[in-house]
């Protein structure tokens, strides 16, 4: 499933991305830089899984024209793309040199880097913007998580529900300012404005 349909046929660039959450995140966040402006020279694809990253980079390679491909994973899946863009003929070793390919790997996931990068407080105040303040508070008095570090709640509070991913993802993302963009997200931006550029 693709989030958005470029103006032209074939995009410059395709931007992988594991699931919906990872989509709303980028999504609001170009939202911000860009004012909502046009966006042509590119496409948010939403893998539907790391494990279908293989299927998009061999059909990208295999297009005339062949667009840029660019995408982000989290830590543990960094290995899945590393495998995937070795058999598409990208000579890298390690999962460290990923974002010498423009992909760009979040530590330990999506949630976790926005969770880090906008700080628990601010996460709460968003909690309370989209009406889930309460939950998150009945949540919290569960015995299982009881005690546990606020941002460690909050993490798994993001994925307990259908649909709540995805809404906090965008939510935490459209949040942050400018300076607090986590390191692979930062990345990831700084690859499409040169797709921008290039178009």
């Amino acid at each position: 499933m693709r989030s958005m349909s470029a103006a032209c046929q074939t995009p410059a660039t395709l931007v992988l991305l594991e699931g919906p959450s990872d989509v709303a995140a980028v999504t609001a966040l170009l939202a911000a830089q860009e004012g909502g402006g046009e966006r042509s020279a590119y496409e948010l694809v939403d893998l539907g899984g790391v494990t279908n990253v293989g299927a998009h980079l061999s059909r990208a390679a295999e297009a005339d024209p062949s667009p840029r491909v660019v995408g982000l994973c989290d830590a543990g899946e960094a290995r899945v793309v590393l495998r995937a863009l070795q058999r598409v003929g990208r000579a890298i070793a390690e999962p460290q040199e990923l974002s010498e390919e423009a992909f760009f790997v979040c530590d330990r996931d999506l949630e976790d880097e926005l969770i880090r990068a906008l700080g628990p407080g601010p996460c709460l105040e968003v909690l309370e913007e989209q009406g889930l303040a309460d939950r998150f508070a009945a949540f919290g008095r569960q015995q299982a998580w009881a005690g546990r570090p606020l941002t460690e709640r909050l993490h798994r509070f993001c994925g307990v529900a259908s649909g709540r991913k995805v809404l906090l993802a965008g939510a935490m993302a459209a949040a942050l300012a400018p300076g607090q963009v986590p390191p692979p997200l930062a990345g990831l931006l700084r690859s499409l404005q040169d797709a921008d550029a290039r178009a």
